[in-house]
Order: structure tokens, then sequence, then C-alpha cells
């Protein structure tokens, strides 16, 4: 069926991602699209909706979530609900499959009587790909909101967690990303901070030059704009300074520093999964997310070759290594559903 094409779907608070694979599985499209979730269900709706016009028709669908964490919903479950509800009304239901992680695929219809696995398993469709292509390694996805640490081997995903509140625990989830994190959660004890949101991770690597402009699909921390000098008078202000009282170059010092602490929060996470075996060394590190292009250090810190996650697929000549890595999580259940076995 070589022109029988699948789109995966991860449908996230923040953001939706989307990524086709056609029938000989060549990834030839990835879509990231803003979703604010929390503003109400027709954000998601408006988002899939869009989302589909930049793709390949097909009545082949394969999803996953994180958005039922979002505060609209009184409770997971009640998200996967009105999260189902809102897949029915813009996919045709006949032939989609929504990723249960461990439960494997389920059809939309039992989608809610499995919500424990469905909730938040986008990471363990990007780690059971990456896991059935190598050895063994440590997958890790730096998105816009947090980052995922997930060691495997000999085939198979080696999760001490597996819901949200575990995978915190063992450090295999942790609240850090690229653009979404409020900069108050990067302090360290020499940086007196004002205990407020007044600038994001977002303003730090824009500030240091090294933010791609896809990856701030969100406004910004105080509805303003997008510029070094306007990130820098965000940061400025939390430090109780005004951004004219220097140039930018002081700015730019305390955006490194920032940027350094989130860094070793990764890493040390990092370290704590490794520290708990059944990983050879010299194993890679398969590095995804909108935050993929900081994680080649985070691998030579660790003493590790580094892979990134796009390599992995044969992608159309005209898609982007990053909107690929983006979308990591859609392309691993794309797949996981073209093979599953």
């Amino acid at each position: 069926m070589e022109n029988d094409t699948i789109i995966g779907w991860d449908l996230g608070g923040a953001h939706l991602k989307a990524a086709a694979l056609d029938g000989t599985g060549k990834l030839t499209a990835a879509v990231q699209e803003p979703c604010p979730l929390w503003k109400g269900l027709d954000k998601l709706e408006s988002a899939m909706t869009k989302a589909l016009g930049g793709l390949h028709k097909t009545d082949r669908h394969a999803v996953t979530m994180t958005g039922e964490l979002s505060d609209l919903f009184d409770d997971r479950t009640e998200g996967v609900r009105q999260i189902a509800d809102t897949i029915t009304k813009v996919l045709p239901t006949g032939r989609v499959l929504v990723y249960g992680g461990r439960a494997g695929f389920v059809a939309l219809s039992g989608a809610l009587e499995n919500a424990e696995n469905v909730a938040s398993s986008n990471w363990l469709a990007s780690a059971t790909m990456a896991a059935r292509m190598f050895k063994g390694g440590l997958y890790v996805d730096m998105g816009s909101t947090t980052t995922d640490i997930v060691a495997f081997a000999g085939g198979e995903v080696c999760a001490r967690g597996y819901n949200d509140h575990q995978r915190m625990e063992a450090e295999e989830l942790v609240y850090t990303g690229l653009t979404r994190t409020p900069v108050l959660a990067l302090a360290d004890e020499r940086i007196a901070l004002m205990a407020e949101i007044f600038a994001t991770s977002a303003d730090v690597y824009r500030l240091i030059g090294v933010l791609p402009e896809e990856a701030d699909l969100h406004p910004a921390a105080d509805g303003k704009g997008k510029t070094q000098l306007d990130s820098a008078r965000r940061l400025a202000r939390m430090v109780g300074r005004d951004v004219e009282d220097s140039d930018l170059a002081p700015w730019r010092r305390l955006a490194r520093r920032f940027a350094e602490n989130q860094m070793r929060k990764i890493h040390s996470a990092c370290e704590f999964v490794l520290s708990q075996g059944g990983l050879d060394e010299g194993v890679p590190l398969i590095g995804a997310g909108v935050g993929y292009f900081l994680l080649p250090e985070l691998a030579r810190r660790l003493g590790r070759p580094y892979v990134a996650f796009p390599s992995l697929v044969h992608a159309a000549a005209d898609l982007e290594e990053d909107r690929v890595a983006a979308c990591a999580p859609a392309l691993a259940v794309a797949w996981l559903a073209r093979n599953e076995r």
C-alpha cells in the first residue's frame, strides 16, 4: 500500500504536532501549531483543523496526548474523554488509533476505558521507536515545557516510572524546557530574583542568539515583543533592574548563566538515570524535541556519542531537521502504528 499515508498526532496542552508517513515509511510532512488548550477545547479543534490543511489526505491516524493535564479539565480521565470527543469531530474515526503506552494501540472508542495508559504516554512512543533501532541508549527529548529522559536496552524501554508522578520522582521527567519555563525556576543561590513570571526560558535563548524562530509560538510573558532587547528587558525586570541600566552585554551574561543552570539540571537528571544501571558504556544519547540542538553538548558532558532523532527516519528533502525533532512523538506514534507487531 505505497500510497497509504498515516498521520501521527501529539496533542499537547500548549502545542500540537503532526507528522505524516507515506506507504514506504518516508516522512513527508511535519507540522507544529500553538494550542493553548487551557483556553478551551475550541483551541484544540482549530489547531487540528489548521494542521490538517498542511498534510496529505488520509483516513489513517494514530494519536498520543498530554493535553489531558490541562487545568481546563477536572482530572486526567475527563481530559482524555473530552480530547477523544474533539478528535471525533475533526478526524474520520474509522481508522483512528490511540496510543495507550504499555496497553498498546486502542480504538478511539476505547480511549476512555484505557485513560490511565493513554494519558501522557507520548514519551514512551518516542523511546520505543528508538529502542527498536538501537541496541541501547538514552533518549532525551527537550520540549518547550519539559524534558524526557528515558533509558533503553535490548530493544526495550527501561523506564522506572510510568505516570508523571512516578517519572518525576525517578528524574525521567524534568519540568524544564526550551521556551515555557519561568526564569525563576532556573535560579541558583547566588542570583536574587523576583518571585514573578516576568521572563521565560525563551527569553534566555533568544538573548544568547540560539532560539529558532519557530520554537517560540506563544506570547511572551508580558505579551510584548520578541526582539533581543525585549527579552533583555524582561530578564532585567527579574533582578529588579531596567534594561536601560546598561548595554546588552550584562543581560547576555545573565542569560548564559540561566542556560547553564538549566543544562546542569538536565545533566544531573541524566546522571541519576544512568546511575540506575542497565546501559552499556558508549551507547548513544538520542536527542529530540524543540531543544534538540542543545543536546549534543549534553552528550559531550555525559561522554556519549550523539544521534539526532530526525536521522532515524527517511524524510522529504524539504523538511527541516528542527521541525522533525520538535514533532518526534507524532512521528514515533505514526511509525509504531505503521510497524505494529
